[in-house]
């Protein structure tokens, strides 16, 4: 935070476009608010009081208080210091409403919380389930970074979800637009970018002084629309995120649909259908599809009105039902059934070969530059060996004829006549000049 305090956003973390009423862009407007909101939660933390605030953004030469400083110019100190306050009364209230991180444990604490959170939300269509994929896999991150800021690729990330690398970045634009996720840099040629998980679902809700213009709408702080987790969503996050990679979940396959299936059957087992179709968030007909491959393959089996989940189905092995007269003996043989063994395996090899690639060219591109800057550009009134004839003589490379008017001095420079004093006061613009 001392950083963003001093140097400004220079990552542009917190810069999002904010289009209001009457097709305004607010996207600078809407930076600074955020920038000054974010340093004002922190000043908050560490015990700084209002005035020390105002004082630091309003007369300190630093780059966060520079919209607060361009506002005082404009219309007043009266209301840059409104500005400021209602930047440090929100943040304030912020600080105040959550409990502070000191401990890993805290930490862990927290994590669990928002898992239980994410589990009971419903994720609705097929976009939503990979957000939801992506979360989890962002948790795994987080649990062993033991912080909710962490540090994955693109690449590395899609392997983790078990979908392609722009399934991935479109789903880590979803979570950024919902105020779920924020990019804390871009990253470096070794290390993926950094990243921060938001730990608080937003709200519908906007706070008093949550926007820069107070109860206007349309400021940078209102959030998009939320997921209301009342419906009756139950799924198991850690069973999702051991199987959401395996082949046999990939797109043509069970799909997420189907692991939410088998996740919410493994967390409460014996599940009508009306229930599951809540519990795993899917609709009718896509329910009736996911349950008959899921007997088919004899990963459940149906007695009465409800579902339940064969013992040995989280490892992959199906049972002997009446609806399954063969069940898989892994997750390799549903792959196969399903035409999508070996997703996985292609997907690795092509980030690998994207990543040697990548590699390589920068190795090129470092001895391009070493080249270019170790060897200097010749000066355009010196010959070129290619425009210059055994005899001395100038003579043009593509045709080979002489060029009358042109010769070469002893120190390999051009000789002009008096025709051509024009590139004599102007070497630069000599034909010759490679």
């Amino acid at each position: 935070m001392h950083k963003l305090l001093v140097l400004g956003d220079q990552d542009d973390a917190y810069a999002t476009g904010n289009l209001q009423r009457g097709g305004k862009n607010t996207a600078a407007s809407d930076h600074a608010w955020a920038v000054t909101r974010a340093v004002a939660a922190d000043a908050a933390r560490v015990g700084w009081s209002r005035a020390a605030f105002l004082q630091v953004m309003l007369d300190g030469p630093y780059k966060a208080g520079q919209h607060a400083r361009t506002l005082q110019h404009c219309r007043g100190y009266d209301k840059a210091a409104a500005w400021l306050q209602r930047a440090w009364d929100g943040a304030q209230q912020y600080v105040q409403s959550t409990d502070p991180l000191t401990t890993r444990q805290d930490f862990h604490a927290a994590l669990a919380a928002f898992r239980s959170r994410i589990e009971c939300t419903p994720w609705k269509g097929v976009a939503s389930k990979t957000d939801l994929r992506n979360l989890i896999a962002r948790m795994q991150i987080c649990a062993r970074a033991g912080s909710w800021d962490h540090t994955v690729s693109e690449r590395d990330l899609a392997e983790r979800m078990g979908c392609s690398r722009t399934t991935a970045h479109n789903s880590n634009q979803r979570l950024l637009h919902a105020k779920l996720l924020r990019q804390l840099d871009n990253g470096s040629p070794t290390d993926g970018a950094r990243w921060m998980l938001i730990s608080r679902l937003p709200s519908t809700t906007s706070h008093h002084w949550s926007t820069p213009k107070g109860p206007e709408a349309g400021g940078a702080m209102n959030g998009p629309d939320v997921r209301h987790p009342d419906t009756g969503a139950d799924i198991d996050s850690r069973t999702v995120g051991q199987l959401m990679h395996l082949d046999a979940f990939a797109h043509h396959g069970l799909g997420s649909s189907g692991l939410a299936v088998l996740t919410a059957l493994s967390e409460r087992d014996g599940q009508s259908l009306t229930e599951l179709r809540a519990s795993a968030s899917i609709s009718r007909p896509t329910a009736y599809r996911q349950l008959g491959k899921l007997k088919t393959f004899g990963f459940i089996h149906h007695d009465g009105e409800l579902y339940h989940l064969s013992p040995t189905a989280l490892e992959g092995m199906g049972a002997t039902t009446d609806d399954c007269a063969a069940p898989v003996a892994d997750w390799a043989e549903s792959a196969e059934r399903l035409g999508t063994a070996g997703t996985a395996e292609r997907r690795r090899r092509h980030h690998e070969a994207q990543r040697i690639h990548w590699r390589h060219e920068q190795v090129r591109l470092a001895d391009r530059c070493r080249a270019t800057k170790h060897a200097p550009l010749p000066h355009p009134a010196v010959a070129q060996p290619q425009y210059v004839r055994a005899d001395g003589c100038a003579i043009n490379p593509t045709t080979g004829e002489v060029i009358t008017g042109f010769s070469v001095s002893s120190d390999g420079r051009w000789i002009w006549d008096d025709g051509h004093d024009r590139y004599m006061t102007n070497p630069s613009r000599s034909p010759f000049t490679m």
